[in-house]
């Protein structure tokens, strides 16, 4: 396979980036596509290119406060830019960024289309569990999506969910403010009817609090809800790992403690809760495929992401879901 890396995306382009290509490099039959300012990666690296690391020259790169469309009609030599095509043309399998969400997941949506049978994109973020993890989405790419949507996104996390994170019979819980059918807005309730007639295994509306604790292997909502619940649960996890590390230090015998005792259990706990543990969070729904990493990216970060489009490229991702998408709309009746 062929991956195009956007080199120039991120807080820590293009150094970063180009240590986890070279870090994923072994891993990976096929080439990986670093494309970018190709002076800027030679000298962000001191050495030889793994043979399966090629360079792409693209002259511009777009930051993360510029409107995504415009940026990419304006910038159309980005790095960004350049890579979407790639992918668009043959010459590459898959995309990586971790620069502007938005102008990723427009290149995206704009370059390639959607898959057969899926209207909107979503994107996934896998979070941890107290069981194991769990595929959230629409974290970021549909804003006011309908209740067909919001199907399409349950559809596409299931498949996710089974092929690769190894979850045979997925749960699809919706998201909503309570457990009963009636609760929610028109929004939650019209979509709780539709996924009960086009959804497998779906165990009904899932609360906030319930699905740190396992309540479901795929929890789906819309994107401004989704943003937040993201952004929020981010900001959480620094803060109380924050205020632990400051109470621990607090003095020299609680110091010393924490290093003997609690070092290994936070080393663990830091590595279901870490982003760079995943990678990035994939975009699905587009016909490619795109990874979209955290904009602090670091080079293990960079390097999993990779090996987590490697697995979406042999597990087939975009063909289960096309599949089941035209299960969904032809084998149980429209899905409007």
């Amino acid at each position: 396979m062929r991956i195009a890396l956007d080199a120039m995306g991120g807080d820590h382009a293009p150094s970063e980036i180009v240590k986890g290509a070279i870090e994923a490099s072994p891993h990976i039959q096929g080439e990986i596509l670093l494309v970018g300012e190709t002076s800027a990666i030679k000298s962000s690296f001191h050495g030889n290119f793994p043979p399966n690391v090629r360079l792409i020259h693209a002259s511009q790169s777009i930051d993360m406060h510029e409107a995504p469309v415009e940026a990419l009609r304006r910038k159309k030599d980005s790095s960004l830019v350049v890579a979407a095509n790639l992918v668009r043309d043959g010459e590459a399998d898959a995309m990586i960024s971790a620069g502007n969400t938005g102008a990723a997941t427009a290149a995206a949506t704009m370059y390639w289309k959607c898959l057969p049978g899926i209207s909107r994109p979503a994107i996934a973020t896998i979070f941890p569990s107290k069981t194991g993890r769990f595929v959230f989405l629409d974290s970021g790419a549909t804003v006011d999506a309908d209740a067909q949507n919001m199907v399409e996104f349950a559809i596409m996390g299931a498949a996710y969910a089974q092929t690769v994170l190894g979850i045979a019979n997925p749960r699809v819980g919706l998201l909503n403010i309570g457990e009963e059918e009636t609760k929610g807005n028109a929004l939650t309730k019209q979509s709780y009817r539709l996924f009960r007639e086009h959804i497998d295994n779906f165990i009904g509306n899932v609360e906030g609090k319930d699905m740190w604790k396992g309540a479901a292997d795929v929890v789906v909502c819309e994107a401004f809800v989704g943003n937040v619940v993201l952004k929020s649960s981010e900001g959480l996890g620094e803060l109380i790992f924050s205020a632990i590390k400051d109470e621990l230090s607090a003095n020299t015998l609680s110091k010393i403690g924490a290093m003997l005792f609690l070092r290994a259990p936070f080393r663990e706990i830091k590595k279901k809760t870490d982003y760079d543990e995943y990678g990035g969070a994939p975009l699905l729904g587009v016909n490619g495929l795109c990874v979209i990493c955290h904009g602090r990216s670091n080079a293990k970060a960079i390097r999993n992401a990779i090996l987590v489009v490697k697995r979406e490229y042999q597990e087939h991702i975009n063909d289960i879901i096309e599949k089941k998408a035209g299960i969904a709309h032809g084998g149980k009746g429209d899905v409007a």
